[in-house]
């Protein structure tokens, strides 16, 4: 591709009109011809390694400050945007003929597009879905490193889902790729937000900082559906200019649930909106998938799906690997993998199936290394206001030492009553888990979910499946 062609006006050059052999921000993959993007990052500058590009090959660099490089250098702002707008060219910009419909929050994320894609592929729109668990392009499943792609391979992926003719593209719109502009210059129809409670602070340092990461997506969106029962959705609504319409399950909103019934094998609401109410049952248990539900209808009713098309898909909707999933047993007590972790999302599964747990409601959990740690404490406060006994465990301790992450989150604990055991390895926690359950009990696993695996010093991988792993506490027991 020809520089100019690449370039669109979005910068000015010296060089000519250079043949560019491709566009990478990865020193390993630049060739002969390769035009290379110097990005900032929290370990490495690829402004230190532009000279060397250039001796690798590079026809020419992109930085954001002269570095003596002469025409072989084009000055740009910030050369993060720039590498959007970059990579979409490369790939004939493919964000512009499919329609986007973004979500983002801290909690509900996977479980709304999922079931945003559900109902726009039952209505006959060949969907491609971005997100956590993985990535889709209509029924066919790929693996994802990352909620949101690198920018790169994000677009990549959008090229793939145009030639495989998809007409819509649902994703979770992670706060990292807002902040580091993964997403190039691609532009959504409708946005949807959840809510924001604390995670990631790690990285953005403040909750305010966080928020107005997630607030950069209604900048792009055409439309807005904000949920009106968190505090930082309804700062987002008044502050936000795009149309916008609001959900919620506790008071009138624009889109709202009424008449909510939960039940361990899922839930029923009648879907309020336009003057008008529609019976929906779901297969997913929980009042937060009520509001995830409401949260999808509402998108797919901006996107101009019939109202009764809608609910007709939502209803035959299984929910998300993962998320509130109901284990197997054969045993006369419950099993439940969810991936709650965060302080908001593991009061919310519990506070949910609590409504119907017979018995005791044991939750299992721990907190990730590396990570945020002042989320630890306030993980354990949120256990133990629902739980009836706590097991506190190892979750992916990456550099960190188990024990002392234990130890951060049992300070949560010091002025609770509830009873609660340290079993470090996770395998053998989950198995205690098992054998301390009985009839009528509640057993939530929090903080894994759909994760086959776990992160050990050195950022080494195990394979570790709690259904596996619930099988196999199982089979223990019966021998």
């Amino acid at each position: 591709m020809k520089l100019s062609e690449l370039i669109e006006n979005n910068a000015t050059t010296n060089i000519g009109d250079a043949e560019i052999a491709s566009v990478t921000d990865n020193t390993a993959k630049v060739t002969k011809g390769s035009l290379f993007v110097c990005i900032k990052g929290a370990k490495f500058d690829g402004h230190s390694a532009a000279a060397e590009m250039l001796e690798k090959g590079a026809a020419a660099v992109v930085c954001d400050h002269d570095l003596g490089l002469g025409d072989r250098q084009i000055i740009v702002d910030d050369t993060r945007v720039m590498y959007g707008k970059l990579c979409a060219a490369w790939f004939g910009h493919p964000e512009r003929k499919l329609k986007m419909i973004g979500v983002t929050g801290t909690n509900g994320k996977t479980t709304i597009t999922t079931v945003i894609k559900h109902i726009l592929m039952e209505c006959g729109h060949k969907t491609g879905l971005v997100g956590t668990i993985q990535n889709e392009i209509g029924d066919e499943v790929l693996h994802t490193e990352n909620t949101t792609p690198m920018t790169y391979d994000f677009v990549e992926l959008l090229d793939k889902m145009v030639k495989a003719g998809c007409e819509y593209v649902v994703m979770e719109v992670s706060s990292f790729g807002l902040v580091q502009h993964r997403i190039g210059p691609t532009r959504f129809g409708t946005a949807v937000f959840t809510n924001l409670t604390q995670d990631h602070l790690d990285y953005h340092k403040t909750m305010e900082n966080y928020y107005q990461a997630k607030k950069m997506l209604f900048d792009i969106c055409d439309r807005a559906v904000i949920n009106a029962d968190d505090e930082y959705g309804r700062r987002l609504y008044d502050e936000i200019t795009c149309k916008k319409s609001s959900y919620s399950t506790v008071s009138n909103a624009d889109f709202y649930a009424d008449g909510v019934k939960i039940k361990p094998d899922g839930s029923s609401f009648w879907f309020c909106g336009g003057g008008k109410s529609h019976l929906v049952r779901i297969k997913m248990p929980g009042a937060f998938n009520v509001s995830n539900v409401t949260a999808a209808i509402a998108a797919c009713i901006n996107e101009g799906i019939p109202i009764n098309d809608i609910i007709a898909a939502a209803e035959s909707c299984r929910g998300v690997r993962g998320r509130c999933e109901v284990i197997p047993t054969g045993r006369d007590f419950t099993v439940i993998c969810d991936y709650a972790h965060t302080p908001d999302a593991i009061e919310n599964i519990l506070r949910s199936v609590r409504e119907y747990t017979e018995n005791d409601l044991i939750c299992l959990f721990g907190c990730g290394g590396n990570r945020d740690a002042a989320k630890r404490p306030k993980m354990a406060r949120a256990a133990a206001k629902y739980a009836d006994k706590l097991i506190i465990t190892s979750d992916n301790p990456r550099d960190e030492d188990p024990d002392d992450i234990i130890r951060d989150i049992l300070t949560g604990l010091e002025d609770s009553n509830v009873p609660y055991e340290v079993v470090t390895d996770r395998r053998e926690a989950i198995h205690h888990a098992l054998k301390i359950a009985e009839k009528g009990d509640m057993v939530v696993l929090a903080g894994k979910g759909h994760e086959d695996y776990q992160v050990l010093s050195g950022n080494r991988k195990i394979h570790f499946d709690e259904r596996e792993v619930v099988a196999e506490g199982l089979r223990e027991q019966d021998n």
